[in-house]
């Protein structure tokens, strides 16, 4: 009777579920159930028992009640007597249940059984809810082996069963290529199944998972792309948000979520503004068509939140633009006078954040001013002739490319607290590399400054070699202090045979295209 409660009531709506749950609380013959069921527990089938269980908790009868923790220690006290498929309800049920003494206790005897049979279950999706339960407190040995019994049936692999197998993974924090990656090719092809809810759930798992495949995560932008008329702009706010944190870059969607913005900027509340101000200045994402009224937008929703925004949201919200060599005014205003009032650094565990923030705001006030010229000189410091581990392959390409080590510097510290790892000078024709000290002793403003940058893969965005906001900044305050910024991926670098490594820079150096001053920042609105 209560599994068939529980089951009419699963099929409705959340507010039609709070309703229909009262009224079976309310209801006379449902206090008789439970007092019966009370009676009868320790002498219940193992099928009764585990479902009754289930079914009160799935309702919503309170955990610390006496109905409850009595069948929670009955079903310890059967526990080995229960079949695969009893075992998995009760997975699932404890999954659900908040830890206690009673249901920790028998968490940790269902691991025990598992441990014992898992050779014997063959049923995914036994598999499944035996992995949500157990969770990422589950020894290695065990993860391994419940992944050894999924990769045994995943030839059968359905389209529910792909999906509940991710989740479960997110639930269990055990990033298993041979289960993630065909449970990716079945949720690709069926994304059209997908409902939104479920799309963020597989970015979250992929992000806990630190799984990043590239190829699922364009799957899944194509498809909200492609059905964006579909969804509420919170909604692709809220998947934009998902993907900014796995650091993917989801182009054409970013472009025509700009397009909407710009057409109808009213739903933009302060929360929504500062979101959509992260991830565009995080991912480094400029606009390829209306750039201009975007930016216009968003600095306007901004000035709207003025009277109510905090000092860190708004400190938050100009590095944001900043970030993108967009300087809005009005709100730098705002946020000078609060840094003049001390607003800004006086929470301790904001202190670091706030200061970083504020002086890279105050740094893009310079560099990106329109008013800033190219210095005919800039004031540098070497750090330290050492440098470090993950720089030494590079050190040695450029000494046997370059001859020696005096026709570079390394470690070299700049103003505005930027660093590069190496510096190397040339001729106005890009023809020849010069000695640092010939070209220190004798300033030329022809002579061409390279700085090499080797950045970390995370300072990309996902799957590609494009930079993400705070080096792209970087990469363009260098350029306005007379820099050609050469930006290199350092995993990529280091995984090269020397031979080819050497090539590399060569083509680096000697190239036009390398040599070039990108620009894709709103710096020309100012």
């Amino acid at each position: 009777a209560l599994t068939m409660a529980w089951r009419l009531v699963k099929a409705l709506s959340e507010e039609q579920q709070r309703y229909e749950k009262q009224l079976i609380f309310e209801h006379p013959a449902f206090g008789k159930l439970c007092q019966q069921l009370l009676r009868d527990a320790r002498r219940a089938t193992r099928g009764d028992l585990v479902f009754s269980l289930h079914a009160l908790v799935s309702l919503g009868v309170p955990q610390n009640t006496l109905l409850v923790q009595t069948l929670v220690r009955v079903c310890q006290e059967k526990l080995n007597q229960l079949d695969n498929r009893c075992i998995s309800v009760l997975a699932t049920t404890l999954a659900g249940m908040d830890k206690d003494k009673n249901v920790s206790a028998l968490q940790a005897g269902l691991q025990l059984l598992v441990e014992q049979r898992i050779s014997s279950i063959r049923d995914i999706f036994i598999l499944q809810n035996l992995m949500k339960c157990l969770g990422k407190d589950a020894p290695v040995f065990l993860k391994k082996k419940l992944e050894m019994a999924v990769v045994r049936g995943i030839d059968g692999l359905t389209f529910p069963n792909a999906l509940r197998m991710f989740l479960a993974l997110a639930a269990m924090n055990y990033c298993s290529l041979p289960i993630l990656n065909p449970c990716s090719k079945k949720i690709q092809e069926h994304v059209h199944d997908l409902p939104f809810r479920q799309l963020i759930l597989i970015l979250e798992a992929c992000h806990t998972l630190q799984y990043r495949n590239v190829k699922l995560f364009s799957t899944l932008a194509d498809y909200v792309n492609s059905t964006a008329y579909l969804w509420d702009k919170r909604q692709i706010i809220l998947f934009l948000s998902t993907c900014e944190t796995l650091g993917f870059q989801p182009t054409e969607l970013l472009d025509v979520f700009a397009e909407k913005v710009t057409e109808d900027p009213d739903f933009l509340n302060l929360k929504n503004l500062l979101i959509v101000l992260r991830v565009y200045s995080r991912l480094n994402h400029v606009p390829r068509v209306q750039k201009h009224p975007f930016f216009e937008t968003l600095h306007n929703c901004l000035n709207k939140c003025l009277p109510q925004i905090s000092s860190t949201e708004l400190l938050k919200a100009v590095y944001s633009l900043g970030i993108l060599g967009y300087l809005p005014h009005h709100a730098l205003d705002e946020l000078l006078q609060k840094d003049s009032k001390g607003e800004l650094t006086l929470s301790d565990d904001l202190k670091e954040q706030n200061t970083m923030m504020l002086h890279c705001v105050k740094t893009c006030m310079e560099l990106d001013s329109p008013s800033f010229t190219k210095p005919a000189f800039v004031l540098t410091e070497n750090l330290s002739s050492l440098v470090s581990l993950n720089l030494r392959k590079a050190q040695g390409a450029l000494m046997e490319l370059l001859g020696d080590e005096s026709m570079f510097r390394q470690n070299v510290q700049l103003p505005y607290r930027y660093h590069i790892d190496f510096e190397i000078r040339m001729d106005s024709d890009r023809k020849k590399v010069l000695p640092i000290a010939a070209a220190d002793d004798h300033p030329d403003s022809r002579v061409q400054r390279l700085a090499f940058l080797f950045a970390p893969v995370s300072a990309f965005c996902l799957g590609t070699t494009h930079p993400q906001g705070k080096l792209a900044m970087k990469k363009r305050h260098l350029n306005k202090l007379g820099y050609h910024v050469i930006l290199i991926q350092n995993k990529m670098f280091q995984e090269m045979k020397n031979e080819d490594a050497v090539e590399f820079l060569k083509r680096k150096i000697y190239s036009e295209d390398a040599l070039s001053f990108p620009e894709a920042t709103m710096q020309d609105n100012n």
